[in-house]
C-alpha cells in the first residue's frame, strides 16, 4: 500500500502562505508560529525534493512548479472536506441546515408556494436563502456553500436541470426621450442615456452577460429600487417581465423597441452542487422544484 510522505495539513499550510501574501499574515490567520509555518513548508520541499516557493523581499512567491502543485493540492483538499460532509450526512437522518443561492430573477410566485409547501415536513431545518445575480451564484456553487442554487449561471463541469424561462424586457418612463422614437432605437444612440444596472453579488464580478456600454451608469442591487428610479423617470433598465408587468400595464413604464434586442431570455436551473451528499430535506426540496418545472426535461 502506498504511503504519503506528505500530509494534509502542510499542504493547506502552503495554501494559506500564497493566499495571505506570506508567512507572517498566514501564522496569524492559522494561529500558529511562523516558524511552524516555515518548518512546514520547508519539509514538504525536502520531501517532495520539488521547490515550490521562493521568498523575494518579504513575500513568498510560488514557483512554476509550485503553481501546478498548488492547483492539485486545492482539489485534494476540497475532496478531504466534502468527505468529512458525505460523513457528517451520513450520520444524521436530517440537515440542520439547507442553503439555497437563488437569482434574483427567479420568480417568486414560482418558488413561494413551494417553500410554503416544503414547510410543514422541513422538520425544523432552518433555510438560509441568499438573492444573488450573476456570477456571485456561481462563486457560492464554487465555494460549496449553496445546497441549493437556482440560476441561469452554470460553473463550468457543474450539472443542472431546466426549470423556467425568464424573459427581459428594456423599459423606461413614458416621459423618457427614448419612449418616443418611431423607430426602432439604434443601441448606438443608448450610449448617450443613463442605464440602471443590477450589481453582481460576486466578490470580484466578471461582467460577461448584457448590454453594458452606457456611459452613464446607475448600479443598483435590487430590482425594486431600479424599478422606483424609473417610475422617477431616471434612466431606462432590462428587467424581467414579472417584475414590471403591473407596470407596464398601467403606463407607468413602457417597454422600449431597441433594434435587435427588444427582450432576451434566460433559462433558469436547479444545481445542486453536492449531489452524490445530498441530505434529505435538501434532496426533498429539489425533487419537490423539479416537480413544477416549466421546461420539459
Amino acid at each position: 500500500m502506498y504511503r504519503s510522505k506528505t500530509t494534509l495539513e502542510q499542504w493547506r499550510i502552503l495554501q494559506a502562505v500564497v493566499d495571505y501574501g506570506g508567512y507572517a499574515h498566514a501564522a496569524k490567520v492559522l494561529n500558529k508560529s511562523q516558524s511552524s509555518l516555515n518548518h512546514a513548508v520547508a519539509k514538504l520541499q525536502s520531501q517532495l525534493d520539488v521547490q515550490l516557493l521562493e521568498v523575494r523581499g518579504r513575500k513568498a512567491y510560488l514557483t512554476k512548479a509550485g503553481e501546478v502543485m498548488l492547483r492539485r493540492s486545492r482539489l485534494l483538499s476540497k475532496n478531504v472536506e466534502d468527505l468529512e460532509e458525505l460523513a457528517k450526512s451520513i450520520n444524521q437522518s436530517w440537515e440542520p441546515e439547507i442553503n439555497i443561492a437563488v437569482e434574483l430573477a427567479f420568480p417568486d410566485q414560482f418558488l413561494t408556494p413551494i417553500l410554503m409547501e416544503f414547510y410543514p415536513s422541513c422538520r425544523g431545518s432552518r433555510l438560509n436563502i441568499i438573492d444573488t445575480v450573476l456570477t456571485g451564484t456561481e462563486e457560492l456553487i464554487n465555494e460549496g456553500w449553496a445546497d441549493i442554487a437556482l440560476t441561469a449561471s452554470i460553473p463550468k463541469g457543474v450539472l443542472s436541470e431546466p426549470i423556467l424561462n425568464v424573459k427581459f424586457v428594456p423599459v423606461t418612463h413614458p416621459d423618457n426621450p427614448l419612449a418616443h422614437k418611431d423607430q426602432p432605437i439604434d443601441p448606438n444612440e443608448l450610449v448617450q442615456h443613463l442605464q440602471i444596472v443590477i450589481k453582481d453579488t460576486a466578490k470580484a464580478p466578471v461582467e460577461r452577460q448584457g448590454w453594458l456600454k452606457a456611459e452613464q451608469r446607475w448600479t443598483v442591487s435590487q430590482f425594486e429600487t431600479a424599478i422606483k428610479f424609473l417610475r422617477q423617470g431616471l434612466g431606462f433598465c432590462w428587467l424581467p417581465v414579472h417584475n414590471v408587468e403591473k407596470y407596464l400595464a398601467s403606463g407607468e413604464l413602457v417597454k422600449l423597441n431597441i433594434q435587435g434586442s427588444s427582450f432576451r431570455s434566460i433559462t433558469m436551473s436547479l444545481v445542486n452542487p453536492h449531489s452524490d451528499r445530498m441530505g434529505p430535506g435538501t434532496k426533498m426540496l429539489s425533487d419537490m422544484i423539479l416537480a413544477k418545472r416549466e421546461l420539459e426535461q
